[in-house]
């Protein structure tokens, strides 16, 4: 998301310490702007400007948890305030991390700050939620429905270079792989420099077979953004399966009960096959897929030969996926547990629930 600056304050506030804490925030000095804001707030402990300036310097300073009360207590005060709708939004949605419910109460704040965006007549900031709408839809893969927002943000800003990057992503994400490719081409035109753009352009290519335009895609990703994008941490093949193994032998009883006459087997990365066997079609950065009948959903006359059950771990999506040794093994326990949750019959909210999504 672009960072947005705060607006100044109007007239009507306690206007030279308002100014003291914008001229503080702009500058980069987050621990005074905080210092100033909590000191007007003792004097004016409902003054938006200075709870939206508290909030959103806990923000910058890494004070998630913290920030997130200050947005709450923001909103209780000025519940329709935009600047402040936009800022809880986004700690929810950009700020904290794979925390679904979190999300999705941001995209609840998206859709109030459209409506109050559109009354207002404030075409900038429809834009924002727009956009914050359609990244927080692609991160709970609802990504067709972030196509839409999108699409809308991208009516007010053509040129925007976030918007254009979420779109292309979930292109991606719903497996339009020849439209992505070329909307990740066009935005590198235009903003030659956007690691994410390489970073999916690579993972297109290592989709054809081009591993020479992959590993040029991917390593200009780790050039532009080397915090972003570690290099992958790689597993020998027998030491890949030696870790499945372990993660299959650490499976509580129960559920190795259900692994009779199902195959597990490792590949690079999920074959086309794999993500359009159901729709809306799988990511193509999954981590592992159960192929067959859950075995609730067999039936007597069911027979194994006439549908076999398998698991499939993708060693290339799990070793980005991960930034450390010890992650990785720890990433193939969860993946083969998901897995045999579905085999289970446990669907994604339930895998979810349980922490294994």
């Amino acid at each position: 998301m672009e960072k947005r600056t705060a607006k100044r304050p109007g007239t009507g506030a306690p206007k030279a310490r308002l100014e003291a804490i914008t001229d503080a925030f702009e500058a980069g000095d987050f621990e005074a702007a905080l210092e100033r804001a909590d000191g007007l707030l003792s004097d004016a402990p409902e003054l938006p400007e200075a709870l939206h300036f508290r909030a959103a310097a806990l923000t910058e300073l890494g004070r998630l948890e913290e920030a997130g009360q200050a947005y709450g207590q923001a909103l209780r005060v000025a519940p329709e305030d935009l600047e402040i709708l936009l800022g809880a939004a986004d700690i929810l949605m950009c700020r904290t991390e794979d925390d679904r419910e979190a999300v999705e109460e941001g995209l609840g704040l998206c859709a109030r700050g459209k409506r109050l965006a559109q009354r207002e007549d404030d075409v900038e900031m429809l834009y924002e939620f727009l956009l914050l709408e359609g990244l927080g839809l692609n991160q709970v893969g609802e990504c067709a429905r972030a196509l839409v927002s999108l699409d809308a943000a991208l009516s007010h800003m053509p040129r925007s270079v976030d918007a254009r990057l979420e779109r292309s992503i979930a292109l991606f994400e719903l497996c339009r792989f020849e439209e992505a490719q070329a909307a990740f081409e066009a935005l590198l035109k235009d903003s030659a420099d956007v690691p994410w753009a390489h970073h999916y352009l690579g993972l297109l290519a290592e989709r054809r077979g081009d591993g020479a335009e992959a590993r040029r895609r991917f390593a200009r990703a780790q050039h532009l953004a080397p915090e972003e994008f570690p290099p992958p941490v790689e597993l020998a093949e027998a030491e890949f399966d030696r870790a499945v193994e372990d993660a299959v032998k650490a499976l509580p009883q129960h559920a190795k009960q259900y692994l009779d006459n199902v195959t597990i087997a490792v590949e690079d990365i999920p074959s086309d096959e794999d993500l359009l066997g159901q729709e809306p079609p799988l990511s193509p950065c999954i981590l592992g897929v159960f192929r067959g009948l859950a075995v609730g959903e067999r039936s007597v006359m069911d027979t194994y030969v006439d549908f076999p059950a398998s698991i499939v771990l993708y060693q290339k999506n799990l070793e980005r996926f991960a930034r450390t040794r010890e992650e990785l093994i720890e990433q193939i326990g969860i993946t083969v547990m998901h897995e045999v949750g579905h085999l289970m019959g446990l669907d994604e909210d339930d895998l979810w629930q349980r922490g294994l999504d």
